[in-house]
Parts: structure tokens; sequence; C-alpha cells
């Protein structure tokens, strides 16, 4: 369970009912207090603290980070630790638990990955979440989602899947088979994959990432309501801005990359996921198992990284023991969002200022709502795992308790997700729980008239700097393909950088492969690595 926080005049976690409403609430997960003790600390740098050593040190705890450890062990790197400033690793991938039911606090759930994606694959394969049979990948079925798996709510009723509903014959369901098609024709003569690290980059995919995903669709004519409110919700869940801010290879590479679009009528499966009641943190939590607690060293945070000749010299703070500490490795990989990374390195290399110029990041709010009993059910298609209410300003509510095996319903947790424009980043930091809880439950009761009545309490949880956006000219950036290899420009070839951010936008599959392939790297390496040779030098 993620540890609550309180803020300075924030009133946080702060038990009372906010106005006489019936339901309490406050900020979990995330110390925003505690990252921000970056910005402020500049002197401690200085300071020399206990001096730690390691083979390779592994800064941020976020699934690129976990990957990048777990690779390394696997190669026979007996000797890595990894710093991280919260209290719980996962990152985006964290977990909360509401009357004793788990929720997630970020993101909730994994397609199933491709053939683009192996190292996940095997992953899966090791978890026995998945097993190769005849020649075919079979999943348990536990924990993939169970039916219904989605519901909208338009024109005053539930149906079924997240694409708007089209009359025969009407110009939006044209509109709809345009777009598929168009979908079709760019997989076939492009190529997407997921992660991106699996496919190669053309010009023609430059020239749909010059543009906005909006521009592309109004030169092909797809200018339908319907569509577009479809595919801007699409972005909006994937990518934390809408079609007017993603590029057009972003807005693409969604569909095409994955389980391409079908206008109704055309036969097609519903995407099958993997999913948890805590979401993604029950993933996190298995890929930091392994690094023990010797090894994962979490309220740890990072505060200068000074590349030499021969080794890496780290000033961290430990929160724990409120004093600092000094570590020394070989190799240190930074697996945190690049903009940190830059305030980190003493000397960062040529690319690394300009990628974090092209890069924004979208804040994000997720509250989990504790209800005491089930909802009515409304006109319409039977309640869902993930339910969208069309047009909101919301991406829609998750039911934490979907997937349990209980004969009947019950006590629930509903965690609703909102990507918030990038103008409101320093408002989700400095006003109250209420301010945002409040609009989450006005807008879910605008469906469910009797939520209030049976609401408990309302968990929040602000990710300030959720995810990049790939917003046009990004994912093609040279500054980011020069950052992706070992040893990216850094003098001595001793830092090495591994986030989400260098694909241009953030998913598990990208960060957890762009880790693996780290952690092999370096592990497998003999070119001025002391990885297996000076482990006695460095104990």
């Amino acid at each position: 369970m993620a540890s609550a926080i309180a803020l300075p005049g924030l009133g946080a976690c702060n038990p009372a009912d906010p106005g006489g409403t019936g339901w309490s609430g406050g900020w979990v997960g995330a110390s925003a207090e505690r990252g921000h003790r970056l910005r402020q600390m500049s002197a401690i740098t200085q300071a020399d603290g206990p001096l730690r050593r390691a083979q390779v040190l592994v800064l941020g705890g976020g699934i690129a980070g976990l990957a990048t450890a777990r690779a390394l062990l696997q190669q026979g790197v007996a000797d890595v630790h990894l710093l991280e400033l919260e209290d719980e690793a996962g990152g985006n991938s964290r977990g909360h638990a509401m009357g004793g039911m788990a929720c997630p606090l970020g993101a909730h759930y994994l397609p199933l990955p491709g053939p683009a994606a192996p190292e996940l694959q095997q992953w899966l394969d090791e978890l026995g979440l998945a097993r190769q049979q005849a020649g075919r990948t079979v999943y348990d079925e536990r924990h993939l989602c169970h039916s219904p798996q989605e519901r909208l709510f338009i024109d005053g009723a539930w149906v079924e899947g997240l694409l708007p509903p089209a009359e025969a014959g009407s110009a939006t369901l044209a509109q709809y088979r345009q777009f598929a098609q168009a979908v079709r024709q760019a997989q076939r003569e492009l190529g997407f994959a997921m992660p991106t690290l699996g496919s190669t980059w053309t010009a023609a995919h430059a020239a749909l990432d010059a543009q906005t995903f909006a521009a592309w669709l109004a030169a092909q004519g797809l200018r339908d309501e319907r569509l577009r409110s479809y595919l801007d919700y699409c972005c909006r869940d994937d990518y934390g801005a809408g079609i007017g801010s993603v590029s057009a290879w972003a807005g693409l590479h969604y569909f095409a990359s994955r389980h391409g679009f079908h206008a109704p009528g055309e036969e097609a499966d519903p995407e099958p996921v993997l999913t948890w009641p805590e979401g993604n943190a029950w993933l996190a939590r298995r890929l930091a198992q392994p690094l023990g607690a010797d090894r994962l060293h979490t309220g740890c945070l990072a505060l200068q990284v000074q590349a030499g000749r021969h080794e890496v010299t780290v000033q961290a703070w430990n929160a724990r023991t409120d004093r600092p500490e000094r570590w020394v490795a070989p190799h240190v990989v930074m697996a945190m969002p690049l903009f940190i990374a830059q305030r980190l390195l003493a000397a960062p290399p040529p690319a690394l200022a300009p990628a974090v110029a092209t890069l924004r990041h979208a804040p994000w709010l997720v509250a989990n709502l504790q209800l005491r009993a089930p909802l009515l059910q409304r006109i319409g298609a039977a309640p869902a795992w993930d339910n969208v209410l069309h047009g909101s300003r919301m991406l829609g509510y998750v039911d934490a308790m979907h997937q349990a095996l209980r004969p009947e319903p019950g006590p629930t947790v509903l965690t609703a997700y909102w990507a918030l424009p990038e103008a409101e980043r320093g408002a989700l930091l400095s006003r109250p729980w209420q301010h945002w809880a409040q609009p989450v439950v006005d807008e879910l009761a605008a469906v469910h008239p009797d939520l209030p009545a049976q609401l408990l309490r309302v968990d929040l949880m602000r990710h300030g700097h959720a995810m990049a956006i790939p917003a046009p000219g990004v994912r093609g950036h040279p500054a980011l393909q020069a950052l992706g290899p070992p040893g990216a420009g850094v003098p001595g070839g001793r830092v090495h950088f591994v986030h989400a951010d260098l694909s241009g936008y953030s998913v598990f599959e990208e960060a957890f492969t762009r880790g693996t392939r780290m952690g092999r790297a370096l592990g497998q390496s003999r070119l001025e690595n002391p990885l297996r040779r000076s482990r006695s030098r460095l104990a």
C-alpha cells in the first residue's frame, strides 16, 4: 500500500469530511516534497556521507530501471544496486489499497506482446502468465481481462466497446471505414512495432512525425466528430495529449503497432489485455523482487552524478536516515526522465540538452474512489472493467474488483484517470486534494447519480510529469537517438541512459525493453568494463 504524504498547507491526508459530503480523502503515493528537494539541496552534494560501492548503480526504480537491474543480475552481475526516490519502486506502475481492496495508482493493464517484444514475452513466460503450446502462446485466463471488457456512455445509455456507434449507411460509418483502411495501409507499407525499437525509421515515418495527428486527419478528409472524438480519447489515454498535440506518427502508431482499427461490421475480437486489481503494480513488484532489500534502496534521492575516467561518483540523500550518502561505481545507469538526468549530471553529454528541450510531459491525476456498495445499473450495456464517458474531460474509470470471481457485486474501488493540460501542472501541486476530488466525483455522478451516497473515501495520486508527449518532431529527434546506446557520449562511457523518454512516449513495453537490452549490453560487455573482473577490488 502506498504511503500517504502531507505537504505544507495542502491539508493532505486530512480525514475530515470535506464540506459535509459524507466522504473523506487525501493525497497518496508520490512525495512531491521529496522530489522537489533536489532543487533546494545543491549544498548537500558537497557533503561526503558514508561511502558505498557497487559494480553497477541504477538510478531510478521505474520499469526501465527495474528491468535493467534484472537483466544485469541474469548476466551474472551480482553487485548491482538501485536507488529509488519513493518508498516503493515501480514508477507509473505502483499500487494502492482501500478497504482491503487493491487498486492502481497509474498504469493498469498490459496488452499482449507481439513479435517485436521478445524480451517481454520471455519474462511473461517466466512468470507463468503465458506458455508455449503447439507453436502458439497461450495465456493464463485468470490474468486476462474478464468480460465485459469495455463500455461507453453515449446518447444517454451504455453501449459495448469504446467506439461511438454509427448507423448503417451513415457518413460516420464511411469515415470509420476510411480510417480503418488508412491504418491497414500504414501497417502494410510503412511498418509499426511495439516497442518502437523493433521497427525501422524511414522518411515516410519522419513525414508523419512532422505534423499533428489533427492536421493529418484533416488532410485525409477525416472530419467526422465521432471519429475524431474517439481518436482524441485514444491519444489522451496513451499519450496524455489529444490529436491537436501529438504527431500523426503517434496517432497511427497507437493502432498500427498493435490491434489495428476496425469499423463496425468488420470482423474483430476485443484486444486481449493482462490486468490485475492493483494494475501494473502486480508486474512491477515481481520485477523488483529479485533485487531484495539489500540491493533495492527506496527513499534514496540522487543529487549529483560526476563521471570520472575510471568510476562514477553519485552524491545522494537517504530520506530514511535523513543524511547524505556517497556511492561509487564503474558504471551508472540513469533510469529517470531526461530532464531530471540533466539536473544531476555534472558534465552532461551534448545531446542531453536538445533532447530535454524537445520533450514535454503530461501531468496526470489518478483518483481511487472507495464504494460501500455497487452502483445501480443504468440502461444499456452491463458494467465493465473499463468504463468511458463520451465527451468527458476525464478518461473514465476501471473497476478494481472486476477481476474478482465473486458471485454477487459488492464493495469496490473505482479508479478514475484524468490527463490534465500541461498548464495545470502547477495547480496539481499547489491546490488541496478537495479541489481535485470534487470534480472527479461530480463527473462520475452525472452518469451514476447514486455514487455520492455510496462513496466512503477518495485517495488521489498526482503525476506531475507522468509521460512524455509524442508531439511533432519528438519521435525522430536525433538527440533522443544519440542517447540510446551504452555510453551515450558521456566522457569515459560510464554513464548510460535508459527511460521511456528515449522513445518519445511512455508505455510499459518501451521501458521494459530498453532496460532489458541495456542491462544485457552492460553485462555482456568486456571492453573497458570491469563488471566481472574487479568485484574483489570494489568489495
